[in-house]
């Protein structure tokens, strides 16, 4: 099973169709090839195994990130840092 954990633009590369986002605390660079709108910092996607595969509006990234951040409250480290790789 897949959980896509709303991720928030930092960084937009259009040359390099690619992005830098925080997920969490994480950051990363990440592919936007398979993303056809346009995206700017601020924005939030979902990702898949390293690839923008949506974009969400701001309401429902907020939603999802605080039942995240609940789910992560009630869990131990160990499992935590499995999640987030």
């Amino acid at each position: 099973m897949c959980l896509c954990i709303p991720s928030n633009i930092l960084e937009v590369y259009p040359d390099e169709s690619s992005a830098l986002v925080d997920t969490l605390g994480v950051q990363r660079q990440i592919s936007t090839h398979l993303i056809s709108a346009p995206l700017a910092i601020g924005d939030h996607v979902l990702i898949h195994v390293g690839f923008a595969i949506s974009k969400i509006d701001q309401q429902e990234a907020q939603e999802s990130l605080a039942t995240y951040r609940q789910l992560l409250a009630e869990m131990d480290e160990d499992d935590i840092k499995v999640l987030l790789q």
